[in-house]
């Protein structure tokens, strides 16, 4: 149990959002105000519509415009969700270290492996929670996945093929658009963070990787199409596509055993849900219906398979366990460190054999 915590046993763990973009707005703020575990008692960003926004949604928090407000509040708070752009979540986390907070970093954990190990044993040191919050891994159809790998539903698991892709040919003026991949910008660092996680939890470290980078959008900062293929030492081989500019999609997972291969198509649905408004404590929040379930079998003989609920909120609630209870945290930063030396690879592979 960490000192903020341990001095507000059976309170609620206060808690500030620094940023609010879709990650503070839509993957942060709706979780911990449902959470009795939490409470939201800051919000950091600078824009002053976003500012307006953050204050109707949440008319509990304070909201600031900069981190200097935060940490002067420091002592009135115990955690810290850094959502900002990805070249600022190593120094902003390093600075809530410092100022005595436990600490979720939004992926990319940072931009370099380098950065997240320095992180890590600084949170060691002085005794902080820090994790990673790689979210998609409570996607529902990746439960699934990795329900039916583990219950051996389809034998001995040859190949995995991964992917997020939409058709965005001109995309809306963010920070998103303009980061350069020094500055952690990119679709690898962002959905390839993603895949490359999910690909690892499933079947174990890498022992080869390669890869294909691409910028297709007319003047991008950083790349828009990507391709990694992954052995893993495991033997099973995986395919990860991320692209922008798709104009038709692939299979989101397609799964392929010795006995039984899985299909599924689309994405999770709790994104577009929060976005359009929906809350996590709603009625079938995160259920997927039967129309897009994804099918498991052999060609031809292939049935529909229910897609287990996704559950965004569970990262909270097994980190209101690591810090008051000294439990595992949900994301072991040491995972996204060893995602970050392999997009560090990937960039390496696709710069040798451009």
């Amino acid at each position: 149990m960490t000192d903020a915590a341990s001095a507000h046993v059976g309170d609620p763990i206060r808690t500030a959002v620094v940023g609010f973009g879709t990650s503070g707005r839509v993957f942060h703020a709706p979780f911990l105000d449902a959470d009795p575990a939490y409470s939201l008692d800051v919000i950091v960003t600078r824009d002053g519509s976003r500012r307006a926004a953050a204050a109707a949604r949440h008319p509990s928090a304070a909201t600031v415009a900069t981190v200097d407000d935060l940490w002067a509040a420091a002592d009135r708070l115990d955690l810290v969700v850094i959502g900002s752009p990805s070249g600022t979540h190593a120094a902003l986390a390093d600075a809530a270290l410092d100022a005595g907070l436990d600490v979720v970093v939004d992926k990319p954990f940072a931009v370099t492996a380098d950065e997240g190990r320095a992180l890590i044993a600084k949170a060691a040191r002085l005794g902080r929670t820090l994790t990673v919050f790689q979210n998609r891994r409570w996607d529902g159809d990746f439960r699934t996945v990795r329900r039916l790998v583990e219950s051996d539903a389809l034998g001995e698991v040859r190949r995995f093929e991964s992917r997020f892709e939409w058709w965005k040919p001109q995309p809306p003026a963010s920070w998103k658009t303009e980061a350069t991949p020094a500055d952690g910008g990119g679709i690898l660092y962002d959905l390839g963070t993603h895949l490359v996680d999910q690909a690892v939890q499933l079947f174990g470290p890498v022992a080869e990787l390669t890869a294909e980078i691409d910028r297709r959008r007319p003047g991008a900062a950083a790349d828009d199409d990507v391709f990694v293929a992954l052995r893993h030492e495991s033997g099973v081989r995986s395919h990860l596509w991320m692209n922008a500019v798709a104009p038709v999609f692939g299979p989101r997972f397609h799964v392929l055993g010795s006995r039984a291969g899985y299909t599924s198509w689309g994405l999770d649905g709790q994104e577009p849900a929060l976005i359009a408004g929906a809350l996590p404590t709603d009625p079938g929040f995160g259920e997927t219906p039967g129309a897009r379930w994804g099918v498991l079998g052999v060609d031809g003989a292939a049935r529909p398979v229910p897609t287990d609920r996704g559950d965004y909120g569970e990262f909270y609630r097994l980190l209101a366990a690591a810090i008051r209870d000294g439990a595992p945290v949900p994301v072991d930063p040491a995972d996204a460190v060893a995602v970050l030396e392999l997009i560090e690879q990937a960039h390496a592979a696709a710069s040798v054999t451009a």
